[in-house]
């Protein structure tokens, strides 16, 4: 018996290590690393909020004037609940116009939790192709029929919006169905925009559910940094809204935004909410002064739009450049192949800048790309940098 239990180990380890080497032959493996005095083109600290000290001596005067855990100590339907943390709640529902919302501990968390709880049997769940990897497995663990339309083409979501009614006129078991739209306002590969107006319009024609991620859009867009959703008064069309705090806010967890009827079925149904110990009180308090800060009448994010157009006319100089096009704190420059692609950002990264490579399969193939994130600290200087190293390339 421990001979037969040796050799199974032995396969499974075989087996591991062949599937990791295979991957390192692809170009395909992933390492952790640390980053030391590099320029920061690579986080999605697009405020500068977790390094800013007028947000950490707030969160510490708080943190230090509450006699607080330092641990939830359960989930939120146990004892991980708070009156803090449901104040919280209401507080980033108002500053999003939104009637209520629902704490998550991630984004990942939000997505997986949302799209897997609330389509139902039979219902339909149409998604960009390009959406984030965690609505991809929320999506995954629902029990909805699904489809993918092509990346931000209003056109062929009409085709399948289209198709889908034409199945419920002829199927009357088809007739009660809801029809979701899961998309993001910012594309995370991308950082194109989606077009809003016209998927808001389209799916109030059609009478879907619109679910939007406003991870990349969340601090960047809006006076306030209220989101893309926000900014083009389009927040009442839509049944959900994901927003992140991991990001330009720099703390960490998700909210869920929607109706109370939305708040309270997630509760009863959404396990990546339910079956977790719920995000110690700090992390709230965190949050809670991310949000002050950006209701503040000191807050601004035209430094970090000024950055942005700085970097675009740049590129523009220098037509073998090939920049996805993107009005977002997230900056693409296409540099085909794996190998090549790593290559070009070691050499930014050699001289300072930290810049990622984004690879295939993460990317399509042929798409591999620079990521390069601005963020309200950079300098102008700083991006000059950049175009300076390709230049001599």
């Amino acid at each position: 018996m421990q001979k037969q239990t040796n050799r199974l180990v032995n396969t499974l380890a075989t087996r591991i290590e062949d599937i990791l080497e295979e991957r390192k032959k692809e170009a395909l493996f992933r390492s952790l690393r640390t980053t030391e005095n590099l320029i920061d083109f690579c986080s999605n600290d697009y405020l500068g909020f977790a390094q800013s000290e007028k947000l950490k001596t707030a969160i510490h005067q708080q943190t230090m004037d509450g006699n607080f855990p330092t641990g939830a100590t359960g989930s939120r339907l146990l004892a991980g609940n708070t009156a803090f943390v449901e104040d919280l709640e209401k507080q980033i529902a108002n500053f999003h116009k939104a009637t209520a919302g629902l704490i998550f501990n991630s984004g990942y968390d939000a997505n997986v939790g949302l799209l897997s709880s609330i389509p139902q049997k039979n219902d339909v769940l149409i998604t960009d192709e390009l959406i984030h990897a965690s609505m991809i497995d929320g999506a995954r663990l629902s029990y909805a029929t699904r489809y993918k339309f092509k990346h931000n083409d209003v056109e062929d979501l009409a085709k399948k919006l289209n198709k889908i009614e034409e199945d419920k006129a002829n199927n009357l078991a088809l007739k009660n169905i809801q029809v979701f739209v899961a998309i993001e306002s910012v594309y995370s590969m991308d950082g194109d925009l989606a077009p809003l107006a016209e998927i808001c319009q389209l799916c109030s024609e059609f009478g879907a559910n619109l679910i939007v991620d406003e991870a990349h859009a969340t601090g960047v867009f809006g006076k306030h940094g209220e989101g893309l959703l926000n900014e083009l008064n389009l927040e009442d069309k839509v049944f959900a809204r994901v927003i992140t705090f991991g990001k330009a806010l720099g703390c960490h967890g998700a909210i869920v935004l929607g109706s109370n009827s939305l708040r309270d079925y997630l509760i009863n149904f959404a396990r990546a909410f339910i079956y977790t110990t719920a995000a110690p009180i700090h992390s709230h308090i965190s949050v809670k002064c991310a949000y002050d800060l950006m209701q503040s009448a000191s807050f601004s994010n035209q430094n970090l739009h000024h950055l942005i157009q700085f970097f675009q006319k740049q590129a523009s100089l220098h037509p073998t450049i090939d920049l996805i096009a993107s009005t977002s704190a997230i900056q693409c420059i296409l540099i085909p192949g794996n190998e090549n692609c790593r290559a070009v950002a070691g050499t930014l990264q050699a001289k300072g800048l930290d810049i990622r490579p984004i690879v295939s399969p993460t990317v399509p193939k042929g798409k591999e790309r620079l990521r390069i994130c601005l963020h309200d600290f950079n300098t102008e200087a700083e991006i000059l940098q950049i175009f300076e190293v390709l230049n001599k390339l």
